[in-house]
């Protein structure tokens, strides 16, 4: 392991997000002195010890990596102090960073929204889910307050019809790993502009809960269709399909579609072109479904779902 560098600033990350900010600023010569992550974790089917993600990444670099339960723990502490910064960046960390940290460090967080909407743990998902037609990315001072500290830099991304959860946080990284090395630079030239949040427009992305990943047919179309769109692929979405035992069915792209026939909700029927199955929902409305996960297997075009198998007649409403 790398011992860590005096001086630069401190990098607090955990998930594939903090992943792609952290590759991002090295690449352009921000190079955190140290990298804070948790511990590794039991993952995966075989449930072995791995890395968090900002761990695998930080060796890759050659950057030297603390690993903690918790940021505020004394050691920790003396880990980051040490290193003699006066700057943190922060990203996806998933853990409340507390005084004396917090007034000992100027702490600059990406935020995947536009604060102050999306305050929280899931701004990409909730933002899809919702049905919005734009987001953006935050760069913002710590605070002790969730998501609230004031703002450095902030840009605007469309949200197009066809993004899910992956390629909105592609861009959505791009974004903060370009706004946050230019935060970095303007705060070492001492012309960093923070401006505090509008108190007004706040909206919280709480984490999701498992029971949302369930489609409730007896649900609008257009509210599955968001769904679908912001927990895929890392997540999934399912319906529970009543002619097959009570089986899962992955869905994992899914728009609204105009039906050739009324159908009620929880209904299936196949389109005329054969390459989507149609489910009924509530409002009269009807999700155009084109791929799907079959439980025990991998996921695949509709089309091919088809072959070999009949479609199923029904899902169950209500989880």
């Amino acid at each position: 392991m790398s011992e860590p560098a005096r001086g630069g600033f401190v990098y607090l990350g955990t998930s594939p997000f903090a992943v792609a900010i952290l590759e991002l600023l090295a690449a352009r010569g921000h190079r955190p002195a140290l990298v804070v992550t948790p511990p590794d974790r039991r993952r995966g089917r075989g449930r072995s010890l791995s890395p968090a993600p900002a761990a695998l990444a930080a060796e890759v670099l050659r950057i030297a990596v603390h690993k903690t339960e918790s940021v505020n723990q004394p050691d920790s502490q003396a880990a980051i102090r040490q290193v003699g910064a006066a700057v943190a960046v922060v990203c996806a960390f998933g853990q409340l960073i507390k005084a004396p940290l917090l007034d000992e460090l100027e702490i600059l967080n990406v935020h995947p929204s536009l604060l102050p909407r999306w305050r929280g743990a899931a701004p990409i998902e909730r933002a899809l889910i919702a049905g919005d037609s734009e987001t953006g990315v935050a760069i913002i001072r710590l605070v002790a307050e969730l998501d609230a500290g004031p703002i450095a830099l902030c840009r605007h991304e469309p949200i197009a019809p066809e993004d899910n959860f992956e390629t909105l946080q592609r861009r959505l990284a791009l974004i903060g790993g370009e706004l946050m090395g230019e935060a970095l630079d303007r705060h070492a030239a001492g012309s960093l502009v923070l401006t505090p949040q509008d108190g007004a427009g706040i909206v919280y992305a709480d984490k999701i809960d498992g029971s949302e990943r369930f489609l409730d047919p007896a649900r609008g179309a257009a509210e599955l269709a968001n769904r679908v769109r912001g927990l895929n692929p890392h997540l999934g979405t399912h319906l529970v399909v009543a002619s097959q035992d009570g089986a899962r069915l992955g869905v994992s792209v899914a728009s609204v579609a105009i039906a050739e026939a009324g159908l009620e909700p929880g209904e299936i029927a196949v389109a005329e072109d054969g390459a989507r199955l149609l489910l009924g929902c509530g409002e009269g409305s009807v999700l155009g479904i084109s791929r799907v996960k079959p439980a025990g297997s991998r996921e695949m075009a509709v089309a091919d779902y088809l072959r070999g198998r009949g479609a199923p007649a029904r899902a169950t409403l209500g989880s």
